[in-house]
């Protein structure tokens, strides 16, 4: 979802987003990923300008979730931050709220400065922390079709070996 309506996210609402991320498996149960939550408008318009294409609609959010990771405390930071950021994504539809999840690690700005930077920048965050992305959150600003079935790539499923 890249269309949200100006409606505000109510305060439980963003607890069972962050409470879905925070129960995340990681692995070996190390939890490599940290969160900054951000709802200042002016911020998020920042950050809809930290890459140089696909998170100009952030500026209309009026919640992004922006997922770190840690490799000194992991190896797998990327992955386990991603599963946290699955876990919101999910978590988000289950609210019926729209998100969108925005990539920032190895992206860069228009003028080829790394998105990573531009957010650590904005926000503060400490050199030891990778920024993996930027999760979108808001009420649905327009409808989307169910995904077609039909489109379903079963031929990419191999069974028993390859």
């Amino acid at each position: 979802m890249r269309m949200f309506t100006k409606e505000l996210l109510n305060p439980e609402d963003v607890k069972f987003l962050l409470r879905a991320a925070l129960m995340a498996p990681s692995s070996k149960g190390l939890h490599s990923w940290e969160f900054v939550v951000v709802d200042e408008h002016e911020k998020l318009v920042r950050l809809a300008a930290s890459k140089a294409q696909g998170a100009a609609f952030l500026e209309e959010a009026p919640l992004a979730v922006v997922v770190l990771g840690d490799p000194a405390v992991s190896d797998v930071w990327i992955e386990d931050a991603s599963v946290a950021s699955t876990m919101m994504l999910l978590q988000a539809e289950d609210l019926g709220l729209g998100s969108c999840w925005i990539q920032i690690r190895d992206r860069y700005d228009v003028e080829g400065n790394p998105a990573e930077d531009n957010v650590r920048s904005i926000l503060g965050i400490p050199e030891n922390l990778r920024v993996l992305s930027i999760i979108a959150l808001g009420h649905k600003g327009m409808e989307r079709k169910p995904f077609n079935e039909d489109r379903l790539l079963w031929e990419k499923v191999h069974l028993g070996q390859y």
